[in-house]
């Protein structure tokens, strides 16, 4: 059999392991080295499954993955995100659709200091999501909101989804971390004017909250400094080249346990807890990793890629209209797939077109970010939506109608970034 065409038919052996639901890491790795034995024979295939997982896996910039975690999951359980929503809260809580308004910006605060969307949704779902409801938000508004602000973790940075595409693509975890910032601040302001409107059609989805003096407001302001000063050690070391972001991983997660444990926000007990938690995300994670590279290898062996590129490039349509294409696919596949699968079952397709046809690599990294989010909170398969459910007891029905118009805002923010590439490029232009 011709190499391309087992490149295609190993694409759809795994798209139907995947929809029998079989874990994704594990279902790129039988099928990567299925593959990688069809080509080349039994001892080449044993040789790179014994070779790959450590040779991939236990090296310096895997680091990140679960320092940047460990630290997400310091600031989520000594309460220093809770602080965030309170801040907002105080602030900008008596206007018309206040506390959703709040919840945006305190989820771009969390998303500075964790780096998963996972735990700034159970976070805010706790905090935010009940403040609502006291106040008469509707469910619909309220859960819409919570689940999709908690996307920005994985555009503002640190963000697992950039080290993950920066080792699949070999591009700086330190340029994509700071080309994710304006981003996604376009996205939380979309995600405000998204609320803004809501409210404006409909005063009842989001009537005002209580108003607080400017006194209580100022005196409120006292507890943003923890995550600032963590926002501002980690990104600002690596945008001066004080550290690397593999070392920022391990400073952000030093500082942290020290300001959670001198304010006495943090237990042993806690502490424990999070480590252990940490640990399962991160061997999750890189489980995924692992399966990824398998697949990756035989992809490669295979020429498909290649001859997908080869392909593209000959076609007499603009390059920009690829990209559009590969967004649609991507959007597509974020209904019906895990949203990281999915983006490693395609980066060794796709990152050779897109890379092929010009476009800056580390621009198409923040594309397909934007895009993972979407994929987060569009149904039928919306990871953050069924978490958010199971936390809050909101049927996923009405949590989906609450995204509805948070999608739309995405759409938009990749309609920017694809028209205005300065918006991605601008910082790590200036590094």
């Amino acid at each position: 059999m011709n190499s391309e065409i087992l490149g295609l038919c190993g694409i759809g052996l795994l798209l139907v392991l995947l929809f029998a639901g079989m874990w994704v890491g594990l279902a790129m790795a039988f099928i990567g080295l299925l593959g990688i034995f069809l080509i080349q024979g039994f001892y080449p295939a044993a040789t790179i499954a014994s070779i790959v997982p450590f040779q991939n896996v236990a090296y310096y910039a895997i680091s990140p993955i679960p320092m940047f975690l460990l630290m997400g999951i310091l600031v989520f359980r000594s309460g220093i995100g809770a602080d965030m929503y309170t801040v907002a809260y105080k602030w900008i809580g008596h206007f018309r659709g206040g506390l959703a308004m709040a919840t945006v910006i305190a989820g771009a605060l969390l998303a500075s200091v964790t780096g998963h969307s996972g735990a700034a949704v159970v976070a805010l779902s706790k905090m935010a999501l009940p403040e609502m409801r006291k106040h008469g938000y509707s469910d619909v508004l309220a859960s819409g909101c919570t689940a999709v602000v908690g996307t920005l973790a994985f555009l503002i940075p640190p963000s697992l989804a950039f080290i993950i595409y920066a080792i699949l693509t070999e591009q700086s975890v330190g340029l994509l971390f700071m080309a994710g910032i304006l981003p996604g601040i376009l996205l939380a302001v979309l995600f405000l004017i998204t609320v803004v409107i809501i409210t404006a059609l409909n005063p009842q989805a989001g009537p005002a909250g209580p108003k607080f003096s400017f006194k209580e407001k100022l005196i409120s302001l006292k507890v943003v400094w923890p995550t600032l000063l963590i926002f501002l050690i980690v990104l600002g070391g690596i945008y001066l080249g004080v550290f690397t972001p593999t070392e920022a991983g391990a400073v952000g997660c030093f500082g942290a346990a020290v300001i959670a444990f001198s304010m006495r926000r943090l237990t042993l007990k806690a502490f424990y807890l999070s480590l252990f938690e940490a640990a399962g995300t991160s061997a999750m994670m890189i489980l995924l990793m692992i399966g990824a590279y398998f697949f990756i290898k035989f992809i490669a062996l295979s020429k498909l890629a290649f001859a997908v590129s080869a392909f593209v490039s000959g076609l007499t349509i603009p390059p920009m209209a690829v990209i559009v294409v590969i967004i649609f696919i991507y959007i597509l596949l974020g209904m019906f797939l895990d949203i990281f699968g999915a983006v490693m079952l395609t980066i060794p397709v796709f990152y050779p077109i897109v890379v092929g046809l010009g476009f800056d690599p580390i621009w198409f990294g923040v594309l397909i970010v934007v895009i993972i989010e979407m994929g987060l909170v569009t149904p039928p398969i919306g990871f953050d939506v069924f978490m958010l459910s199971g936390a809050s007891g909101i049927p996923i029905t009405t949590i989906f109608r609450g995204v509805t118009p948070f999608v739309v805002a995405i759409l938009v923010c990749i309609v920017l970034i694809v028209i205005f590439p300065e918006i991605a490029l601008l910082i790590p232009n200036t590094m």
